[in-house]
């Protein structure tokens, strides 16, 4: 079966194109940057690169003949862009790759999604959420908007003979994330620069492993015909099977790498007064286009709601369970963060 994987230069698209090509049942072709950065795939056997752009429509195109199966896991993630920067490499994108798959002959279209995509603004705890929450009124930020509107277009394509879904991990985690927000998040905690969010209350999260949503998304892209019509036109919460208590498993996991937590903590009161003014400032795009905002409501949101998920739709409809638990995992991540020099070393460039 012939696959394209964009998005493969990023940790969830080159883990998924790896495993994809180390199974041997695929024809895998990758859609990368001439500029892309692809050392962390291997020595990219078994993966035919095509080069092109979430912007240029004709690689996008291009990139879809002769395929069987499309994952869009590319994506502008950073906070850093403007409007008209994430309505095209998000939305804009999306819509071109679906009508390409689909008129090139492609039977099935999973999209990497994200529960950012139903977390509004002034919202708050959402406890064992499942896939009949509503798509919030006033969106957190522009890649949660972005993510619902592409997300809405996948749905809505599917139809007979062209099989839509989306996947929805929250903070993926693990051995060769580079800059994603568990990695930021320690980088942070070891330069003595995040404070304790939480205003004391527990703030519970449904995090996932790299190698579960790899597992869903094959599952997703294999399903049988009966399958096929099941999961059509649905989205699907991916997560791990342990339910994380962030700001007493951040202090485990900073011992286990040597160094502990700051000890202040901040009234998150006033800390969402000052980042309700900065998120005002960013949207002027001078700004929007160059930097990432010190703090944003949507970081904000990320450490002091709580956010779990009900994944039983998934198990239910194409037999998605976890296959790494979280000790497993974290000692997988801490042996591969030292193999790169450290943490230290890892997160030298974060911002």
């Amino acid at each position: 079966m012939k696959i394209l994987v964009t998005g493969a230069s990023g940790f969830l698209g080159g883990r998924l194109a790896r495993r994809l090509a180390d199974d041997g049942d695929w024809d895998v072709s990758i859609l990368v940057r001439p500029t892309s950065r692809l050392v962390d795939l291997g020595d990219l056997s078994g993966m035919r690169i095509l080069y092109g752009d979430l912007t240029d429509s004709a690689s996008l195109e291009a990139a879809t003949l002769g395929v069987d199966v499309v994952v869009h896991s590319a994506a502008r993630v950073d906070e850093r862009g403007t409007r008209a920067q994430f309505e095209r490499e998000n939305v804009d994108a999306t819509r071109v790759l679906l009508d390409a798959a689909k008129a090139n002959g492609a039977s099935r279209f999973v999209f990497i999604s994200s529960p950012s995509a139903l977390m509004s603004y002034d919202g708050g705890d959402q406890i064992n959420l499942d896939e009949s929450a509503p798509y919030p009124t006033r969106f957190l930020n522009l890649y949660s908007e972005t993510k619902a509107a592409a997300e809405q277009l996948v749905l809505a394509a599917n139809g007979d003979g062209f099989t839509t879904c989306a996947l929805r991990p929250r903070a993926i985690w693990g051995p060769g994330d580079r800059s994603g927000p568990i990695v930021r998040l320690l980088g942070r905690a070891r330069a003595g620069k995040l404070p304790n969010l939480s205003g004391g209350r527990d703030v519970y999260a449904s995090l996932c492993h790299i190698d579960n949503i790899v597992d869903a998304t094959i599952k997703a892209a294999r399903s049988d015909s009966a399958a096929g019509e099941a999961i059509g036109g649905k989205a699907y919460f991916i997560a791990d099977a342990e339910i994380t208590n962030i700001w007493p498993y951040m202090a485990e996991v900073a011992k286990e790498f040597g160094f502990t937590l700051p000890d202040k903590s901040v009234n998150p009161r006033v800390v969402s007064a000052i980042v309700k003014v900065l998120d005002r400032v960013w949207t002027l795009p001078y700004l929007a286009a160059r930097y990432s905002p010190p703090l944003s409501m949507y970081v904000l949101a990320l450490m002091t709601r709580s956010a779990t998920f009900d994944t039983s739709a998934a198990e239910r409809d194409f037999g998605y369970t976890p296959v790494v638990d979280r000790a497993t995992g974290m000692r997988q991540f801490r042996e591969w963060v030292d193999s790169q020099g450290g943490l230290a070393e890892l997160t030298r460039d974060l911002a």
